[in-house]
């Protein structure tokens, strides 16, 4: 056994639900005004901790989500390429005549009429990774949406993932201040002397 008691298992399980360890708390069954504290506690004690590691490999081997299964998915969509979507293509203006073919409008100097357009690629012709990066693919009023996921969004969750931004620094170590240790006396007199 784990050595926990009932609310202590119950803490461990909703715990997993939104890693907010003072919301586990209260559905837990502790009380609400020193959920937070209680929280805090809970989350110090060993066999607590190892209980939520060992639901966490459960839950992973039974979902099989790994971190490294949505890191892949993040750069999926971090790295994704509009351009394998859809095309600017070029394409001859032409007129149908009356019966019904089609003729080329040419310019003044006989050139065909030219007008650009974009064509969206068939998602047949996409990888799997590519329709993996899509979040809209519809037939709308003004023709076929085709939008990816939001890609600065991936590459910001995985710039945090790599460490590369940082929201806050830290500064350790000594610091040499040639005023500490004068007294508010002298501090004054250097101000004025200044």
């Amino acid at each position: 056994m784990d050595g926990l008691n009932r609310r202590q298992r119950q803490f461990c399980e909703e715990y997993l639900i939104d890693l907010n360890a003072t919301q586990a708390a209260i559905r837990a069954g502790y009380a609400e005004k020193y959920a937070s504290t209680n929280a805090h506690k809970l989350l110090q004690i060993t066999a607590i901790a190892e209980k939520i590691r060992v639901l966490e490999e459960e839950r992973v081997k039974r979902t099989r989500i790994t971190q490294d299964r949505v890191l892949r998915e993040l750069a999926i969509i971090a790295f994704s390429n509009a351009a394998d979507y859809a095309a600017v293509v070029e394409r001859e203006v032409t007129v149908e005549s009356a019966d019904g073919e089609p003729i080329k409008v040419l310019d003044e100097d006989g050139n065909p009429l030219m007008y650009r357009t974009v064509e969206p690629v068939l998602t047949k012709d996409l990888t799997e990774d590519q329709k993996r990066a899509l979040a809209v693919i519809k037939k709308g009023r003004d023709g076929f949406e085709v939008k990816p996921y939001d890609k600065v969004r991936a590459l910001e969750l995985l710039g945090k993932h790599l460490g590369m931004f940082q929201d806050k620094v830290e500064v350790s170590g000594e610091v040499n201040n040639p005023m500490a240790g004068l007294t508010t006396e002298e501090l004054k007199k250097l101000i004025e002397d200044g």
